[in-house]
């Protein structure tokens, strides 16, 4: 995991609101982090949250995913997230992507459409996109919002990054909580290296002091954990039950082929000596041999009369 992955991962736990904001909605009066293990943990989103808006008397539910780049995954991802959560609550949420840094021309795709085969039955989802380049700095520096300053430097700057980044230092001294400050310097340098390259602009967030302690990590240490060990659960999951499936196809096969050795077993001596073979039925299927099946089914067809053949049979 990228070090901005895991730095976004804790913005969004820690102010989950001030991602909401990116998305203009403003006026959340409370909110809360939700454990992941709503969805398959293969597909684990970057951030779902419980949030209530002033507007709304009931809380309701935002799926954040985080992208750096505006790929074509992105539309995989939010779908996965929208579906899942659905089959797991009985409710659509809120689908937020939030794409860093732009890259050549390529759109973000803001929605996607998934068809049967047929196309008699479709499944349209769309999400609310956000891109950070298009987000004026002056607009996040003017929210009363610390959580949102660690976002400031990849935003759309007019001028130098210095003096910006200096403002957003100021704020985040003035304004963190104490047991958050050194936190929010550091994930506002790992983001700002995500554009920038110039050291002297990181020595405003902390510099390497503040990158190599990165204070966040251990907070999200047992997370990462967790996480490791529900995509290895799932992981022995699927490998177990792909094996009891394959068993079960095996023994499903096994037993279609033992049918049909003795039908036609039995066919070829109903031919031969008429309906009396038919008695053998019970007597064939015990058998569990295949090798002496094929041994009877050779015996069908050369033997001179059934009693010979029923003699062969009870014998070992």
């Amino acid at each position: 995991m990228h070090e901005y992955d895991r730095s976004s991962k804790w913005l969004i736990q820690h102010h989950g609101a001030s991602i909401l904001r990116l998305a203009g909605i403003t006026d959340v009066v409370e909110w809360e982090p939700l454990q992941a293990e709503v969805v398959q943990p293969r597909g684990l989103p970057d951030g779902f949250l419980r949030a209530r808006r002033a507007t709304q008397p009931e809380p309701g539910l935002y799926v954040i995913e985080v992208a750096t780049y505006p790929e074509p995954r992105i539309a995989e991802q939010a779908v996965r997230d929208a579906a899942l959560v659905y089959l797991n609550r009985g409710i659509v949420p809120e689908v937020i992507v939030l794409v860093l840094r732009r890259r050549g021309r390529r759109p973000a795709p803001r929605m996607a459409r998934l068809r049967s085969e047929s196309g008699q039955t479709s499944f349209h989802v769309k999400w609310r996109m956000i891109e950070l380049w298009e987000i004026p700095a002056e607009v996040l520096l003017a929210a009363e919002d610390v959580g949102v300053l660690p976002w400031v430097s990849l935003s759309k700057i007019d001028g130098p990054p210095e003096p910006v980044l200096r403002r957003c230092r100021e704020r985040i001294d003035r304004e963190a909580p104490p047991d958050e400050h050194e936190s929010l310097l550091a994930v506002s340098q790992v983001l700002a290296r995500l554009r920038y390259h110039d050291e002297t602009l990181f020595q405003l967030l902390g510099g390497r002091k503040a990158m190599l302690e990165l204070p966040f990590l251990e907070e999200l240490k047992a997370e990462w954990i967790r996480e490791a060990v529900e995509k290895e659960k799932a992981a022995r999951e699927a490998v177990e039950k792909e094996k009891a499936a394959r068993e079960v196809a095996e023994k499903a096969a096994r037993e279609a082929d033992h049918e049909a050795a003795c039908r036609i077993i039995l066919e070829v001596l109903g031919a031969r000596f008429g309906s009396a073979a038919k008695e053998l039925r019970a007597e064939l299927a015990a058998i569990n041999d295949d090798a002496r099946l094929g041994e009877l089914a050779r015996l069908a067809g050369t033997c001179k009369t059934l009693e010979a053949f029923h003699a062969r049979l009870r014998t070992p």
